[in-house]
């Protein structure tokens, strides 16, 4: 039985992990990690991962970026994998986690969803094939508590495109204060906040004439909490990386 600590799990997707975990006969939550109300868990719950009494085979950290240093340093401290479906990291924390990827298996991703993998992979072969006869722009939208923006996600479509792409093209957030042509260089990246809005991403591409949307809708925060049990348990037994939905869908 595969011991899973949920960090952040008072959260919205810290109960959503929990409840996908109940779910599953190879594993189960050992503990939680939270500072807020953990009155409704069902499991011992503590501030922050050094207090944990007994070490869990496997962390899922849907925390905030202010709590990764205690996770690096336990999971190198104890050999524990851990996986990273946090988003807002800044250049300097991530550069942390590849660090420490050199001593532990680090799964990170800004989003755990098996069709997001797939619409990235669609986004690539379309600026393969468009070439830079197409303007590109992203489109996401998440719920009004969302604190980042872009999202993570909108983050790594814009990576997977720009790798794509010669001459390499650059992120533009916001236009209202320059008054100029789109370059063809750009990549838009528009952030839009409201109500109970899941998830959604849309990559468009506006050419001559004609437009071509490629899209992907989260309905439940559930399946963002099932790819990362999925990512969770494939951790297991892994060598130091950083290890990402790539490597999850080659072993599948």
């Amino acid at each position: 039985m595969v011991k899973i600590a949920v960090s952040g799990i008072c959260g919205h997707m810290g109960r959503n992990v929990v409840a996908a975990v109940s779910e599953r006969a190879e594993c189960e939550v050992l503990c939680g990690i939270d500072i807020g109300d953990a009155s409704a868990c069902s499991v011992p719950v503590y501030k922050t991962p050094a207090e944990m009494p007994e070490k869990p085979d496997v962390i899922i950290d849907y925390s905030h970026p202010n709590c990764l240093d205690g996770l690096l340093a336990y999971a190198q401290s104890t050999g524990t994998p851990v996986l990273l479906a946090t988003t807002g990291y800044s250049e300097e924390q991530q550069a942390k986690i590849r660090e420490a990827a050199q001593h532990v298996a680090l799964f990170a991703s800004g989003n755990m969803s098996i069709g997001i993998q797939l619409l990235i992979a669609l986004a690539r072969k379309a600026t393969a094939v468009l070439g830079n006869q197409f303007d590109i722009e992203i489109i996401e939208k998440h719920h009004n508590q969302k604190i980042d923006a872009p999202s993570g996600t909108a983050l790594m479509i814009a990576n997977a495109i720009c790798e794509e792409t010669d001459p390499q093209k650059h992120l533009v957030y916001d236009r209202h204060s320059v008054r100029k042509k789109r370059e063809m260089t750009e990549i838009g990246m528009h952030s839009i906040r409201g109500g109970t809005i899941v998830g959604e991403h849309e990559v468009l591409f506006a050419g001559p004439d004609e437009c071509i949307s490629i899209k992907h809708t989260a309905s439940s925060k559930r399946v963002f909490a099932e790819g990362s049990v999925n990512a969770a348990l494939f951790l297991i037994g892994k060598a130091p990386k950083l290890y990402d939905m790539t490597d999850l869908l080659a072993e599948a």
